[in-house]
């Protein structure tokens, strides 16, 4: 039976021997080398992020012990724009303080580039939807804090500064105070401070939630460009499914309590996007459908302490 051209070997290459192996064997006939072709070696990417079997729990104000995340495995490529959404009291913040080494797991590894995390470090920076940023100090002065913190030279501060505000648009606001701005305009603050440190992974814990749509609008248009910019991972948390759907690559999707991962979609969409457009809707619903079952399920459990109280 004549071989398939899909399954027939590749063509070997018929080497004779030269030199002196050749002259060792006093001009007899040498058999032949075959050469076949060498295989082709997948590269391996290590993932940026990885969560090995993560399982967190702890003991209540009861004395009893709750298990918040239950085997988490979550691989994060470089360079890939995460969201992580799920119903209250699931543990999608908890899940980036531990990545941010802010926490302790009880079992399982946090891997960055292959390295367990071991505690918070400059190479994973958490923004918070409080922002944390210092009222007494300026714009500038709070974009250049972490990296006075670092010991970063006057010099490199002061223009790190100026390239991270103008790359949040701010430039005009450098000597302003906090109180000074607009919640927007206190978002790409916080924005700045954490990228002037440089992280390879930035971690947002719903950054956008307390503001109005128009500028939580403007401020996904500013994240993607930024993204795209600087090359950095981000892992997002969100309660808004349009957001992710919006903002990702792929979207995680945890159970209610305790959290492990129901469900990851692929958002294979062309960017810029916007959040009115029929195909972010689209995928914005599939999550909402498979996420719609854990909310119901947190509802209950809340009704039934009520009815407990």
């Amino acid at each position: 039976m004549s071989a398939s051209p899909r399954n027939a070997m590749p063509a070997a290459r018929t080497i004779p021997h030269r030199g002196i192996r050749a002259n060792v064997f006093h001009g007899k006939p040498v058999t032949p080398v075959t050469e076949f072709p060498a295989p082709a070696v997948a590269e391996v990417v290590v993932p940026k992020v990885a969560l090995d079997g993560i399982s967190l729990s702890y003991r209540t104000t009861s004395g009893e012990r709750l298990l918040a995340l239950d085997q988490i495995n979550l691989e994060v490529k470089p360079g890939e724009f995460l969201c992580i959404v799920g119903p209250s009291g699931c543990g999608k913040s908890t899940l980036l303080h531990l990545i941010a080494g802010l926490h302790p797991q009880t079992s399982g590894k946090v891997l960055v580039d292959g390295r367990p995390v071991s505690g918070p470090g400059t190479d994973r920076i958490l923004i918070f939807q409080e922002l944390g940023l210092f009222p007494w100090l300026t714009v500038s002065g709070n974009v250049e804090f972490g990296m006075k913190m670092k010991n970063v030279p006057k010099a490199e501060r002061e223009e790190k500064v100026q390239h991270y505000l103008r790359l949040v648009q701010l430039s005009k606001f450098g000597n302003c105070y906090i109180h000074q701005l607009s919640g927007g305009m206190r978002q790409r603050v916080a924005l700045a401070r954490a990228l002037a440190t440089e992280p390879d992974v930035l971690l947002m814990d719903e950054p956008f939630a307390a503001l109005d749509a128009q500028t939580r609008d403007l401020l996904h248009d500013e994240l993607e460009r930024i993204w795209a910019e600087t090359g950095c991972t981000i892992i997002f948390v969100t309660h808004n499914v349009r957001e992710a759907a919006r903002l990702a690559d792929r979207v995680a999707l945890l159970t209610f309590r305790p959290g492990r991962v129901k469900e990851e979609f692929a958002v294979n969409l062309p960017r810029p996007r916007h959040m009115e457009h029929p195909d972010v809707t689209r995928m914005a619903r599939n999550i909402l459908d498979c996420l719609r079952e854990e909310i119901n399920k947190s509802l209950e459990v809340e009704y039934a302490d009520e009815k407990i109280r």
